[in-house]
């Protein structure tokens, strides 16, 4: 075992291998890697959007960057479950700091997280994102599209955000509506888990109900999004509120009935076929959230996704 360090988001002489901090302590970062604006040697650029001017009932999104970071930090340098490994033997992550938005220009945020976003991805082969709430996945959206053209959108929630909104208008209930017109995702390869509310409309995108997950294995989940998406490259977004308020209460528009933190992860743990090229994960809403729960729910999704990676890399 290497020698205890502290700091290791700024002290850190490279990019690869696991931290030493103690879990309790040390500056915050996103599972210790290094914080700073140069991502051009990394293989996944982690940054935060904190925003939340968007939502339709409770706000607070806009923490979740931090809280996320926070709860991240109890993955110390032991292998991480349930992948077996230092998830940084190979793979290069750095930490980017938060997207820089105009508290007092609203209107002006899904343009500057667009253009930030489209920067990074110009530097780095994988963006992962803490958000925010679930409106900056349209911008998210936009910026991948940019680089890789349409993407099937692989989509956990417990809204279907295909609400009908005005020309210019898009909210955390409706990025999805805004997204399909723009042909910045391709629905016939979409597919979205845990819903439990009722939209006016589902675009055409294949949805997997929250009481039909309920009577579903954790494979059976996975093989139904594998066949959804094919060979398709992925977009994958992650509302926190798709879990069960038992496991999720720190979100702004929590719904009970969903599946639990266990079970999701098991499904994404599963997902490691698919070409995942970008991916979120959002309203995490510290302000209603008790002991972190939902800050760590959400921490351990984020880290899954980048154990997918690691393995991918892994695998060369």
């Amino acid at each position: 075992m290497p020698a205890k360090t502290i700091d290791h988001a700024f002290t850190a002489e490279g990019l690869l291998g696991a931290a030493t901090d103690p879990t309790y302590a040390g500056v915050p970062s996103f599972l210790r890697r290094r914080l700073t604006k140069s991502a051009e040697a990394a293989d996944v650029t982690v940054w935060g959007v904190p925003f939340d001017g968007l939502v339709s009932n409770r706000p607070g999104a806009r923490f979740g960057p931090q809280a996320l970071r926070r709860a991240s930090m109890i993955f110390d340098n032991d292998p991480q479950y349930p992948f077996g490994r230092d998830l940084f033997e190979k793979l290069s992550v750095v930490d980017y700091g938060d997207c820089l938005l105009d508290y007092r220009k609203p209107d002006q945020a899904h343009a500057a997280i667009r253009a930030e976003a489209a920067a990074i991805l110009r530097k780095t082969g994988f963006l992962l994102t803490l958000g925010g709430d679930h409106s900056i996945t349209y911008p998210l959206l936009q910026a991948h599209a940019e680089t890789h053209g349409p993407l099937a959108l692989v989509h956990f929630d417990a809204h279907q955000d295909t609400w009908e909104t005005a020309e210019g208008r898009v909210d955390h209930g409706s990025f999805v509506t805004a997204a399909v017109p723009e042909r910045l995702i391709d629905p016939t390869a979409s597919i979205q888990v845990g819903i439990r509310t009722h939209a006016p409309d589902d675009l055409g995108i294949e949805i997997i109900h929250g009481n039909a997950v309920e009577d579903m294995t954790s494979v059976a989940i996975a093989e139904r999004i594998r066949a959804r998406v094919g060979g398709r490259k992925v977009y994958l977004t992650f509302d926190i509120d798709c879990l069960d308020v038992a496991f999720a209460p720190g979100t702004g528009t929590p719904v009970a009935g969903g599946p639990s933190s266990a079970k999701m992860l098991a499904v994404l743990h599963k997902l490691g076929a698919l070409d995942i090229v970008g991916a979120d994960v959002v309203e995490v809403s510290p302000p209603y959230d008790h002991a972190d729960m939902t800050a760590i729910a959400g921490a351990t999704v984020a880290m899954y996704l980048i154990g997918l990676l690691a393995e991918r890399k892994a695998k060369g």
